[in-house]
């Protein structure tokens, strides 16, 4: 009698233990997959394009956003401007380096590097029409334009207009009289 109550006391420890398993299991850190990490802090960026004669507007303008943080690599966005001139994005990450270059028909290309430290940036740009091209192998300190502003092409040289040779004139000729006709050929009286 006395196995019959120790194999009851046996079985009834094994059913409380077996259903205390799931609840223990609950606590235990359960370390399936990646870790969750959070997004990075983004800023909003606004840039506004004008026109620097006038202060207009340039709508539908490329607006080009390149992001660098830590040396890595944060991909490019375009955007075109609206008809304000306004190009707005907000997945900058903070603290990220961007180059923003603009491209506008009818003016030259537009890039500058800016470092976004602040959650909100607004960027005024002035568009210039293209100027003359510069060299990197030769000195342009102080150079004055010599070309107008504009598409750049090659100044060739034009070889001298020859004139058309003008053909001599005839010399100028007289109806010519035949000579007095000496011999005559009717009988004289």
């Amino acid at each position: 009698m006395q196995l019959r109550r120790i194999s009851r006391l046996a079985l009834l420890l094994c059913l409380t233990l077996v259903s205390c398993l799931p609840a223990l299991a609950q606590d235990a850190p359960v370390k399936h997959g990646r870790k969750y990490k959070a997004p990075p802090a983004t800023s909003h960026i606004e840039v506004t394009v004008l026109k620097k004669f006038n202060g207009k507007p340039i709508s539908n303008a490329a607006v080009i956003f390149d992001a660098t943080m830590d040396g890595k690599d944060q991909g490019n966005l375009e955007v075109k401007t609206d008809p304000d001139g306004k190009a707005m994005i907000d997945i900058i990450p903070t603290g990220s380096t961007v180059r923003v270059q603009v491209i506008a028909t009818g003016f030259a290309t537009y890039a500058e590097e800016y470092q976004v430290t602040e959650p909100s940036r607004e960027i005024t740009i002035s568009m210039i029409h293209p100027q003359e091209q510069v060299s990197s192998y030769q000195d342009n300190e102080g150079k004055a334009a010599t070309r107008k502003p504009g598409v750049q092409e090659p100044i060739r040289p034009t070889p001298p207009a020859t004139k058309p040779a003008t053909p001599a004139p005839a010399p100028q000729t007289t109806p010519q009289q035949p000579p007095p006709n000496t011999s005559d050929t009717t009988p004289k009286q």
